[in-house]
């Protein structure tokens, strides 16, 4: 089979950090390759390597594509060879229209202009190509994150690519927008359009590959054929051993009742004729992990919002602490009475990308560091920064390092920590593990099982059903802003999820 790729020993340094260490991956015209790995395994800086962003004489080894060696200088380069990558965080300008983005860069012009009409027409094609049924005038902030996705991959198609790089790419989908998506790749493949697909959810791997490469740690541990691997197969090689169980449940006592909530309402916050919560009531005990199931926009994250007082819009309904009702208008209102959240979108609202590692951690609980009101104990909060990041397995090169510049695991863990530090007694997380890699996943639900131990009540939100099933005590199913059940989790199956979320 001829290839269209070929990376041969392909090593990267950063100082005397080896991250890339003589891996060699190919592929054919047409086909799919899934990369996987841990965050941190390399992927991300092999694709860098592919496609320009360091260029020649930045790494060691030869890359030939379409039989011609490759000596991209930056990604316009690559870009004009027919390689194009889509980045997880997607690089359309919001405020720009669909067609303005499509163009940005490669207008078509005639005698000196822009060719309005024949961009606007090419662009009514491609988005037919990738079956979205808009106006190329619509502004991009107007679109799900599903239809920028897929504006993304007209974008691409536009520069007529012939391998295309997905990173991510159904990490923030619902389910209808990702089979719509894996649909789409295997169109594309049909087109003689390679791919290499990136991704922590290996069902898709599965579903759409012809090959699996596992990186890990820098090396290329093998690649073999999609159909000869199982998923168990996939972890094994990516964590180097055998996870017997992805969902570790150790038992823990589940004691009296500490939170209830009665007839909560929530209004759009713009939109006041649309309920988001819908007269939900609910109750969670000590030492109680309550799973939260239903469909992307059935009220889930706006119902703990407005538990933990961050809700935007107007709400009613009574919270019971211990059987004394308590009022929650903010924030600083949940903390005081220790429900502390770890939020859906944790680069939006969980983290300060720029400040390090350990200031991230300590600043909810500044307090605790302070000599009187203003003056912070330095070694104290040092010293508690390196235990919470011990105790969480944060990996760090060190405290100071700006946190955006982690793994969305590590992120994911050090905003944890934060938490912790607030001496919870009410943890409310909201797609904790959306993103993260198996391993990272692994930890988490460890750790959520010994806060559980410990006594901690745990609300977990996930769009991922086996998550939900694979670590609560009980299920509330949630449907358009109502909760139409509550499941104890005995042998509890998928379908009876979905089908308690469905009936009328």
């Amino acid at each position: 089979m001829v290839q269209l790729l070929e990376m041969k020993n392909i090593t990267k340094k950063f100082g005397d950090v080896t991250a890339l260490n003589a891996i060699s991956i190919s592929l054919a015209r047409g086909e799919i390759l899934s990369l996987c790995g841990e965050n941190g395994s390399g992927k991300s800086t092999l694709m860098k390597v592919l496609c320009g962003i360091y260029p020649v004489g930045d790494y060691e080894g030869d890359i030939y594509f379409a039989g011609e060696k490759l000596l991209a200088k930056n990604i316009r380069e690559t870009e004009a060879k027919g390689i194009s990558i889509i980045h997880q965080e997607l690089t359309l300008v919001k405020n720009m229209t669909v067609l303005e983005n499509m163009f940005l860069g490669n207008e078509i012009t005639q005698v000196g202009l822009t060719n309005d009409n024949e961009m606007y027409l090419r662009c009514k094609t491609l988005l037919e190509q990738v079956q979205l049924d808009i106006d190329p005038n619509t502004k991009v902030a107007e679109l799900g994150l599903g239809q920028q996705q897929l504006v993304e991959i007209a974008k691409a198609l536009n520069k007529q690519v012939r391998l295309l790089i997905l990173d991510e790419p159904t990490a923030s989908l619902t389910e209808k927008e990702t089979a719509i998506l894996l649909e789409l790749v295997k169109d594309l493949k049909a087109h003689n359009i390679a791919c290499i697909y990136i991704s922590h959810k290996l069902n898709e791997v599965k579903a759409i590959s012809d090959q699996i490469c596992v990186i890990r740690d820098g090396e290329h541990i093998g690649t073999r054929s999609a159909t000869s691997m199982s998923e168990d197969d996939i972890i094994t090689m990516m964590v180097g051993r055998e996870i017997t169980s992805l969902y570790p449940h150790e038992p823990h006592y589940i004691g009296e009742e500490i939170l209830r909530i009665e007839k909560l309402t929530a209004w759009h916050p713009t939109n006041t004729h649309i309920k988001r919560v819908d007269n939900a009531s609910f109750y969670l005990r000590q030492g109680e992990i309550l799973g939260v199931a239903g469909l992307v926009g059935s009220g889930r994250t706006e119902m703990a919002q407005c538990l933990f007082g961050s809700y935007q819009g107007k709400r009613q309904g009574e919270i019971f602490i211990r059987n004394q009702k308590v009022n929650i208008n903010n924030c600083a209102d949940a903390i005081a009475q220790q429900i502390v959240m770890v939020p859906e979108d944790r680069k939006k609202h969980g983290i300060v990308p720029i400040m390090g590692v350990g200031k991230n951690i300590t600043l909810s609980a500044l307090p605790q560091f302070c000599f009187g009101k203003k003056v912070i104990n330095e070694p104290l909060e040092q010293t508690i920064i390196q235990q919470s990041i011990d105790k969480l397995k944060v990996k760090t090169s060190s405290p100071e390092l700006a946190i955006g510049r982690l793994s969305g695991g590590n992120q994911q863990k050090a905003i944890l920590a934060k938490c912790l530090l607030l001496n919870p007694h009410i943890l409310i997380l909201d797609e904790p593990t959306r993103g993260i890699d198996v391993r990272a996943k692994y930890e988490i639900y460890k750790l959520i099982n010994q806060l559980a131990q410990q006594g901690l009540a745990v609300i977990v939100i996930s769009s991922e059903l086996p998550e939900v099933l694979g670590i609560s005590d009980r299920v509330l199913v949630m449907h358009q802003g109502k909760i139409k059940a509550d499941l104890i989790n005995h042998n509890l199956t998928q379908e009876q999820v979905m089908e308690a979320a469905l009936k009328e």
